[in-house]
């Protein structure tokens, strides 16, 4: 991924089917555009995750990566010696869910997900081998979830990945979305802090350990 980062300019990404991959333009602005201020930093739900993990690293809390997405490289240029320019590339296989990790001696496996809508949460947002890898996950006795964003309230929920099957599995005789009613129901709403700034573990451990916080 620093390889990406540091090296990789004008980038052609695209699917197995030969679709190009175009990174959604508000993505890249609200990167470019953070605010230093709490109320409104300009971070995307995965830059707030990504932060979270690493503070949880730093203090031995959980283990917890995003997953890297294999991309198979097709073209790349040398316009100098020191830097390369890949100009080509295909996602080889469809990604599974976001983020992995082991937390309290436990697999974790989640993926995270935003939305504008405010009364709920469309379901085609995920994918079918989504929720067959969830499915999977929690036939292992593992812990699966999603972690559902309303961006224009700034409000964040964990919620087990046995709803989200339910719902999913249901959705073409029934709603194609989740209300947000049943996401507050049947989810825990995730508290939004400072450092960390989404501490979604007091969810986790509320959820699946019944613990309560005590901060």
């Amino acid at each position: 991924m620093i390889f990406f980062e540091r090296y990789v300019k004008e980038m052609a990404i695209r699917y197995p089917n030969g679709r190009r991959f175009t990174k959604k333009a508000s993505t890249q602005n609200n990167k470019q555009n953070k605010e230093l201020t709490y109320s409104n930093r300009g971070m995307t739900l995965e830059d707030d995750l990504n932060e979270t993990n690493q503070y949880y690293l730093e203090k031995s809390k959980a283990v917890i990566h995003k997953k890297p997405t294999p991309i198979q490289i097709v073209q790349v240029d040398y316009p100098k010696r020191s830097a390369a320019v890949i100009k080509e590339a295909y996602f080889k296989q469809a990604s599974t869910t976001d983020y992995n990790g082991v937390y309290k001696g436990h697999y974790l496996d989640f993926e995270a997900k935003e939305t504008k809508n405010k009364t709920s949460f469309p379901l085609q947002n995920f994918h079918d081998h989504q929720i067959a890898h969830m499915k999977q996950v929690k036939n292992q006795n593992g812990i699966a979830f999603v972690i559902l964003r309303f961006s224009l309230t700034d409000e964040i929920y964990l919620l087990d990945a046995a709803h989200l099957i339910s719902f999913y599995d249901q959705k073409e005789t029934s709603r194609k979305s989740i209300r947000k009613l049943d996401i507050e129901k049947y989810g825990v709403l995730i508290k939004i802090g400072y450092h960390p700034r989404i501490d979604y573990l007091q969810a986790v451990d509320s959820l699946y350990f019944n613990e309560q916080s005590t901060k």
